[in-house]
């Protein structure tokens, strides 16, 4: 049987036209990536039984409390027995309330420019995410500010934003808090999101993913479908590990 993945896409403040989109092209890419998608917009999924038979959860343009106290409860427990994490863009802005989904994303959402055609710089070109991609990558997106840099909390980023390839006005105004260089796409070996007691899965976030033409953008599909193929290879979960805790056994 092949790796499953919940994907989450349910919305509590703006909502992305893109998401429909997004669904789309995950489900045409199925068969590529060898994985099962059950797509969901209910927080009535997220049960310790039911969070129990996927290989990882996609936090899919979320924004924010989209799960009440027993789907966050769920969550945490899922993380804690090696289940393995992936958020696209406005993820990171959901779940404010809980400091775990922040640590497991990697950073919070602060702000972003207005979109606009933009580059970003490949710091990893040997990662599965990026081995596709130029070193310089130019494309229409929102570039995000984050409210804390992933890299303190052990994530290694992927892609940076070049902040000479577009306008943000607001940046001379503001103490940006995400470090240098600019990240917007990173992973976590060890999602930061474990308690002391757990058995940490990987996590891998990418704040691109704005626009609908982007969802049909071969580079951008690639960069997901690689983040995808990593997590999922962490070993943590049923699909490669027969003594995993969680995920879809074979």
């Amino acid at each position: 049987m092949p790796p499953r993945i919940l994907a989450y896409s349910a919305t509590a403040g703006f909502r992305h036209d893109s998401i429909e989109a997004s669904i789309e092209a995950l489900k045409a890419k199925e068969s590529a990536l060898d994985v099962k998608f059950d797509f969901t917009e209910d927080k009535s999924k997220f049960t310790d039984e039911n969070l129990s038979q996927y290989d990882a959860i996609l936090f899919l343009n979320n924004s924010g409390i989209v799960l009440d106290d027993t789907g966050k409860v769920a969550l945490q427990n899922y993380f804690n027995l090696g289940g393995n994490f992936l958020a696209i863009h406005c993820a990171a802005s959901a779940l404010r309330d809980s400091p775990f989904f922040g640590r497991q994303i990697g950073a919070y959402f602060e702000y972003h420019p207005e979109i606009q055609e933009s580059a970003v710089d490949v710091l990893d070109k040997t990662h599965p995410s990026t081995v596709m991609l130029p070193d310089k990558w130019r494309l229409l997106d929102e570039m995000y500010n984050f409210e804390s840099d992933p890299r303190a909390i052990g994530a290694k980023v992927l892609l940076t934003a070049d902040e000479s390839s577009y306008q943000d006005p607001q940046a001379k105004e503001k103490t940006l808090r995400h470090g240098s260089p600019h990240p917007i796409a990173w992973y976590q070996e060890r999602g930061a999101g474990v308690e002391s007691h757990g058995i940490a899965g990987r996590s891998w976030f990418t704040g691109l993913g704005h626009c609908i033409e982007i969802w049909s953008d071969d580079l951008f599909l690639g960069h997901v479908m690689g983040g995808i193929k990593w997590v999922l290879q962490s070993k943590t979960t049923k699909a490669f590990n027969t003594n995993g805790n969680v995920g879809n056994a074979s």
